[in-house]
C-alpha cells in the first residue's frame, strides 16, 4: 500500500470553514476512485498547514494520480504549492467495521 501526504503551508492561517467547504466540494471525484482506499482532508492545530492524506491499494495508480495538472489545480485551490510525500504503508488498523 502507498500512503501520500500532501501538505500546503501558508504564512497566514487557513480558514477552517473554507477548508471544510473545499473538502465537501472535492469529495465527489474521490468516492469510488479505483485504487484509492481513503482520503482525508486535515488542518494542523496551528492552522498554517492543510494536509491531505491518501491511502492507495494500488501504488501505481497512487503515484500516477499526482500529475503536473493536478498539482497546478490544487495550488490554485489552496493558494500555495503542495509538498508531496510518498510513504510505504507497512501496516494499519481499520476500526470502521466495528
Amino acid at each position: 500500500m502507498l500512503g501520500v501526504l500532501v501538505t500546503f503551508t501558508q504564512t497566514d492561517k487557513f480558514d477552517r470553514a473554507t477548508l471544510a467547504n473545499i473538502a465537501g466540494e472535492l469529495r465527489g471525484p474521490f468516492e469510488g476512485m479505483p485504487g484509492l482506499r481513503f482520503k482525508s482532508f486535515m488542518l494542523d492545530e496551528d492552522g498554517v498547514r492543510a494536509r491531505n492524506f491518501y491511502m492507495w491499494d494500488d501504488e501505481e495508480k497512487g503515484r500516477a494520480f499526482f500529475t503536473e495538472e493536478i498539482v497546478n489545480k490544487v495550488t490554485g485551490i489552496y493558494g500555495v504549492p503542495p509538498k508531496i510525500e510518498y510513504l510505504d504503508v507497512v501496516g494499519f488498523v481499520d476500526n470502521s467495521g466495528t
